[in-house]
C-alpha cells in the first residue's frame, strides 16, 4: 500500500499571512517527498479560509518546481466549475511543467456554499452529471480534434494545447461514494478516491465493497487503483492522543457547519460555533472521533492501516488539514514517517 499526503493551506487567524501558509505547505510536501510518499494531493475550494485553494494547478505548478520525484495530484477539481477545454489545457500544461507528474482527481463538489456562489441553482445531482460528461471530454481533447455536442457543453473540433507529457494522458481519479459513481469510474478506466470522513471502519469496508462490485460488473476493464483518504495523526503518548481527539472533534464540527451553510461567514472565516451547536453534532463528539478517525500511538495506527491494506486499498492518503498549528502537523507527519511507514516496508528513498 502506497502512502500519500492530502494537504491544503488553511487558517483561522486573519493576521497570519497567506505567504506564510505557502511556505508551510511546501515544507509538508517536501517532508512527504523525502519520506518516499507517492503523491501530494491538493483540491479546489473557493471563498473559504477553512480550505484555501482556488486553483490547485497553481499550487501544483509551484510545488513542481520545488520537488523532484513526488507525484502531484488534484484532490480534487470540481467539475461543474470548469469548461472541458479549459480543464484539459490547464491540466496538460501542469503535466508539462511538472515533468509528467500530474494525477488529476475530479469530483462533483460538495459544499452548497460554493455552488451558491459559483453556480447558483446547482445541486449535487446536476454537478454529478457534469462530472460524467467532462471526463470523456478531456480525454477526447487530449487526443485532439475532438468535437462535442453534449447536454452541458458543445464546441467544434478542438485540440488541447498543450497536450500532456504522460501517454495516453495523466491518471484520472474519480471521487466516489455511491455505487453509481464507482461504476462510472471503473467503466471509464478511472481510478477511485474514497473517504469515509468520520463515519468509521464500517464505511471503509462498505466503500471497498462498492468498488469491488463495480470491478466485477466490468470484467473487460483492468482493475483501477483505489485510494482511501482519512484524517490520520500519530501521537507521542495517550495524553497527546486525547488532545488530538479534542482538536479533531472541533475541526469536524466546523466542517459540518460549513456543509450546513447556515452560519455567517465574514472575511472567509466561519462564525465561531456555540456550545449548543457543537452539542447538536454528536457524530463528531470526541468519543466518536477517537473511534472513527486514525488517531493514536504508532502501533495503533499500524494496526488500523494493516486492516485497510488487507481490504485491498492501493493507496492510503493522510488528510492533514485539521486546524492544528503547522508545527503540530509536522510532528505527527514525522512520527508517521519514523514509526509507521517502516512497518509497511517503506523507507526513505536513496
Amino acid at each position: 500500500m502506497k502512502f500519500s499526503l492530502f494537504v491544503h493551506m488553511e487558517r483561522s487567524d486573519p493576521a497570519k499571512p497567506h505567504a506564510e501558509l505557502i511556505d508551510e505547505l511546501e515544507e509538508l510536501v517536501l517532508m512527504a517527498e523525502a519520506a518516499g510518499f507517492e503523491t501530494a494531493w491538493i483540491g479546489e475550494h473557493h471563498g473559504m479560509e477553512f480550505t484555501i485553494s482556488p486553483n490547485p494547478f497553481i499550487n501544483i505548478a509551484y510545488l513542481g518546481a520545488r520537488t523532484q520525484r513526488i507525484r502531484l495530484g488534484t484532490g480534487t477539481v470540481v467539475a461543474p466549475f470548469w469548461h472541458p477545454i479549459k480543464l484539459a489545457g490547464e491540466a496538460a500544461m501542469t503535466d508539462v511543467v511538472t515533468g509528467g507528474r500530474l494525477d488529476i482527481g475530479i469530483a462533483r463538489g460538495a459544499y452548497s456554499y460554493e455552488y451558491q456562489r459559483l453556480f447558483p441553482g446547482l445541486d449535487a445531482w446536476g454537478a454529478g452529471q457534469r462530472m460524467r460528461e467532462i471526463i470523456p471530454a478531456i480525454k477526447g481533447l487530449w487526443q485532439g480534434d475532438f468535437e462535442m455536442s453534449g447536454e452541458f457543453w458543445s464546441f467544434p473540433p478542438t485540440t488541447s494545447s498543450p497536450k500532456p507529457v504522460q501517454k495516453p494522458h495523466p491518471p484520472i481519479w474519480v471521487a466516489a461514494r455511491d455505487p453509481n459513481s464507482h461504476d462510472f469510474a471503473v467503466s471509464n478506466g478511472c481510478s477511485v478516491q474514497v473517504t469515509p470522513l468520520a463515519s468509521g471502519d464500517g464505511e471503509v469496508t462498505s466503500l471497498m465493497e462498492r468498488f469491488n462490485a463495480a470491478c466485477a460488473a466490468h470484467p473487460d476493464m483492468a482493475r483501477p487503483e483505489i485510494m482511501l483518504l482519512m484524517h490520520t495523526f500519530v501521537a507521542e503518548d495517550a495524553a497527546d492522543a486525547e488532545q488530538l481527539t479534542k482538536d479533531l472533534s472541533l475541526f469536524y464540527c466546523q466542517f459540518g457547519a460549513w456543509f450546513q451553510n447556515k452560519k455567517p461567514v465574514r472575511q472567509g472565516i466561519l462564525e465561531a460555533l456555540t456550545d449548543d451547536e457543537i452539542a447538536a453534532m454528536p457524530q463528531y463528539a470526541p468519543g466518536k472521533i477517537r473511534e472513527n478517525l486514525v488517531i493514536g500511538e504508532a502501533e495503533e495506527v499500524i494496526t488500523r492501516l494493516r486492516a485497510y491494506e488487507a481490504l485491498g486499498y492501493d493507496q492510503y492518503s493522510i488528510w492533514i488539514d485539521s486546524g492544528l498549528p503547522h508545527e503540530r502537523k509536522k510532528k505527527s507527519l514525522q512520527l508517521f514517517v519514523d514509526s509507521v511507514m517502516p512497518a509497511f516496508g517503506h523507507g526513505r528513498p536513496q
